[in-house]
């Protein structure tokens, strides 16, 4: 048996234990002094913690031991015929049935909330596809933590295509956290996966997302992204407020925008340039997870020192996992900002699909 499993196991003894003590504990003192008729309501307390931490049936056979509990105690002190008692033992009753209901519904809720889960957690994977493939002529990982754990996808964003221009990618980042930066995430998707194979450049493409999303947007709402286009012996980029690629292969470097341009959103006006690629070399685009990750005493992640090592693997998922692995080490713990890595390695030189 795995530790998970074992501190479930225990959590369900414990939580098992803790109605019977709960009752146990509340008709001591009926149950001590046989002449003092035992505090009714308090009984009550057994079905209702029965009722937060167990499900139906357990909740059920608690309440019929609190009922012949309070039944015998009564009978117990000679307070059998006396009209006070039955009205306390039938509001008892009512109790133990409101806390089988309760259990029942909370049942129920809970299948509901599975279910819903397991439907969210299809529509995002869904929307952020795991990748470990090669995809004309470069070979790309990834791999994405959410910070939030109710769910498995956040504000970042990764995406692929691969179009008669060459294999096209797209890393962002959308601004704020929760439902509304996730929203935003999928309108971006959505509109790369229907720009990505008919713009004939990254410059209008990035153009053509800016003026799809800044409709939707607010105003204080953005989205930074970072575009690569693969072709032969080279990348294209197109950088729009996001950090900028780190190329790895004989020396590690960024690859800084020479003109800077504004996230999508805030009508920017980028300008597209090109890296020669060698033989060997890795491409990796990520968001501000990594590099704005800090240890427990405020040290920053040292994104050139801690990639030179890791990007070293043998392979690009062993690469990505050693990244990763560097970062959880660094932050003492997952990290607490989502996280999109996306790392790209060209195996061959291949001349683009003529348009």
């Amino acid at each position: 048996m795995d530790t998970n499993a074992m501190d479930n196991a225990m959590d369900g003894g414990r939580r098992l234990l803790v109605a019977p003590v709960g009752c146990l504990l509340a008709a001591t003192p009926g149950l001590l002094i046989g002449r003092v008729q035992p505090i009714l309501p308090l009984l009550a307390i057994g079905p209702l913690m029965a009722a937060t931490f167990l499900g139906t049936r357990r909740t059920l056979l608690v309440c019929c031991w609190t009922v012949l509990l309070a039944l015998a105690a009564g009978l117990d002190s000679g307070a059998q015929l006396n009209a006070g008692f039955a009205v306390r033992w039938g509001g008892l009753l009512l109790g133990c049935a409101c806390s089988v209901y309760a259990a029942r519904q909370r049942g129920r809720l809970r299948e509901r909330l599975a279910e819903a889960r397991g439907v969210a957690r299809i529509a995002q994977e869904a929307i952020l596809r795991p990748v470990s493939r090669t995809l004309s002529g470069t070979h790309v990982s990834t791999r994405y933590h959410c910070a939030n754990r109710e769910s498995s996808v956040g504000g970042d964003l990764y995406d692929l295509a691969v179009t008669p221009y060459g294999l096209r990618v797209l890393v962002g980042d959308a601004r704020g956290h929760g439902l509304d930066a996730l929203r935003t995430a999928a309108d971006t998707l959505i509109g790369f996966r229907e720009l990505a194979y008919a713009a004939p450049d990254l410059t209008t493409l990035a153009k053509a997302l800016d003026a799809r999303l800044a409709p939707g947007l607010g105003p204080e709402d953005f989205v930074t992204a970072v575009l690569a286009e693969f072709g032969p012996g080279e990348v294209r980029l197109v950088n729009c407020g996001h950090p900028a690629p780190l190329r790895s292969g004989q020396r590690l470097e960024l690859l800084e925008p020479r003109f800077p341009a504004l996230p999508l959103g805030l009508c920017p006006d980028p300008r597209q340039y090109r890296v020669r690629l060698q033989p060997g070399d890795r491409l990796l685009l990520y968001t501000d997870g990594l590099t704005e990750s800090r240890a427990l005493d405020g040290t920053p992640f040292a994104l050139l020192t801690e990639c030179a090592t890791a990007l070293s693997e043998p392979t690009p998922d062993g690469a990505l996992h050693a990244l990763y692995d560097r970062l959880v080490a660094h932050a003492g713990g997952p990290p607490t900002d989502d996280l999109a890595l996306v790392l790209c390695q060209p195996t061959e030189v291949t001349a683009p699909v003529r348009v």
